[in-house]
């Protein structure tokens, strides 16, 4: 039988963070219990707010009273004015938005503090500052860190201590670098100091993305989620899984053009390129600067044992390398959907928190992704045994801490097709399917449901 492997929807690999997570904490300072963590957002308000005001073009209606709102700490009205911002503002410069007041550096100003308010007013702020905290103290000061999910990129640039000046190293997104106004809006920032891309380089990204998906559809080559459209007789990328490839060779272009920096990354959508180089870092990735030829026991057992330490006070120390799923998705059940207590032994406040554990349970799911590539990739019978067993404890680990969580559930879900256990598979998608609150409703689970049976029954495993 041929195992059919199920493709991520781009959209399904986002961390939906910004909507339904809690109710809003109308003064962020007054949820935010550490002095500390409140005097550094303080100061990132003003540094952003500085930064806005520094800008040459002209302010956009509602400015003034935005940063205003956010030296209170009051979430609701940063928030609300976000939401009228969007009405005028595109997230790229293809949009089809023209209102130049709200683009460059005004417009990520906007952003990023929203972002870092999302993440301590409708996420836990105990959990956002010790994700913060441990990816900045895990990168070297001078190195270069590609933030990409919502939590990496603002939680990361509000906690350091001064994104601007780069200190203690250089933020960018990798989600925006196909934008040239984010460029120019880094540039501003960094230009002297790091390499950024040209505009005439980001063209050619943009260009030679457009000619190799063009081949790839003649051949009948494009990958689930790539479209290229006809506008005025001229082809356009109109898919935002062919942004993030754009996004992906120009990722490239600055990491060969800063050979003497260190590089670290926050994945959102995976980069093909970026995989041999790849290696797990904490809660992160260092992208080493040549290719691995595999990644060595010590570098699996280091990050097993991290990941295993680190989320035995969040979901308890039960789930360890002989865990079978089952007892994960009687956990997921127990925890998440009944919210039956009863002998749990990690702190109720995560798991009541859904931004809080949707954040690790993506970074989780990101390095088994690189595990489960290896196994795809692997020099020998051994090394893909091995990578498939870093992959499984990985993808559970991550599964236990979002069980309705699109990548975690498609990913694991590839991985144990291509391991012909598809009893397994099935556990984990129909304890996924049980969740309301499942990304994009509960059909795309359903339909994986459903296909996994018609695969049982033609050939029991």
């Amino acid at each position: 039988m041929k195992i059919a492997v199920f493709p991520i929807a781009p959209l399904a690999l986002c961390l939906a963070l910004a909507a339904g997570c809690a109710k809003k904490q109308p003064i962020l300072w007054r949820s935010v219990k550490s002095p500390e963590v409140t005097a550094q957002l303080k100061s990132f308000v003003a540094e952003k707010e500085a930064q806005a005001t520094a800008a040459t073009n002209e302010a956009p209606s509602g400015l003034a009273s935005f940063f205003a709102a956010a030296e209170r700490g009051d979430w609701l009205a940063v928030s609300n004015a976000l939401a009228d911002f969007r009405k005028d503002a595109g997230q790229n410069e293809h949009s089809g938005k023209s209102s130049e007041r709200l683009r460059g550096t005004q417009w990520q100003a906007i952003i990023e503090i929203w972002g870092a308010f999302d993440a301590f007013g409708e996420g836990d702020a105990k959990y956002s500052a010790a994700f913060g905290n441990g990816i900045i103290e895990s990168i070297p000061p001078g190195s270069i860190y590609f933030g990409g999910t919502d939590p990496g990129r603002f939680v990361v640039t509000a906690m350091q201590k001064s994104h601007v000046n780069g200190d203690p190293f250089y933020g960018l997104t990798q989600n925006a670098l196909a934008d040239s106004t984010y460029l120019d809006y880094v540039r501003g920032m960094y230009g002297g100091k790091i390499y950024i891309p040209t505009a005439e380089e980001s063209q050619k990204c943009y260009d030679d993305y457009l000619a190799d998906v063009q081949r790839r559809s003649q051949l009948h080559q494009l990958r689930p989620g790539e479209e290229v459209k006809m506008v005025d007789g001229k082809p356009q990328v109109s898919s935002h899984f062919g942004i993030t490839q754009i996004d992906g060779l120009l990722a490239k272009v600055v990491f060969d053009k800063n050979p003497d920096r260190e590089f670290y990354i926050e994945e959102s959508f995976p980069f093909d390129w970026m995989y041999p180089y790849l290696e797990p870092h904490g809660l992160i990735f260092k992208i080493d600067r040549q290719p691995l030829p595999e990644l060595s026991d010590e570098m699996v057992q280091r990050d097993h044992d991290y990941w295993t330490n680190y989320l035995a006070p969040m979901i308890g120390g039960w789930l360890n390398d002989d865990a079978p799923v089952s007892d994960v998705a009687s956990f997921a059940e127990k925890v998440y959907l009944r919210h039956d207590y009863n002998g749990f032994t990690g702190d109720r406040r995560f798991v009541q928190n859904d931004y809080a554990y949707k954040t690790f349970s993506k970074e989780r799911s990101s390095i088994a992704g690189l595990f489960a590539w290896r196994a795809q990739h692997p020099a020998n019978a051994t090394e893909k045994e091995r990578m498939n067993n870093a992959a499984d404890f990985a993808f559970r680990q991550a599964w236990a801490l979002c069980p309705y969580s699109p990548e975690a559930v498609f990913r694991y879900v590839n991985l144990l097709i291509n391991q012909n256990r598809i009893a397994d598979a099935l556990v984990v998608a129909e304890t996924a399917a049980k969740f309301p609150s499942a990304t994009g409703g509960n059909q795309q689970i359903q339909n994986l449901v459903d296909q996994l049976k018609k695969f049982q029954k033609k050939k029991p495993f």
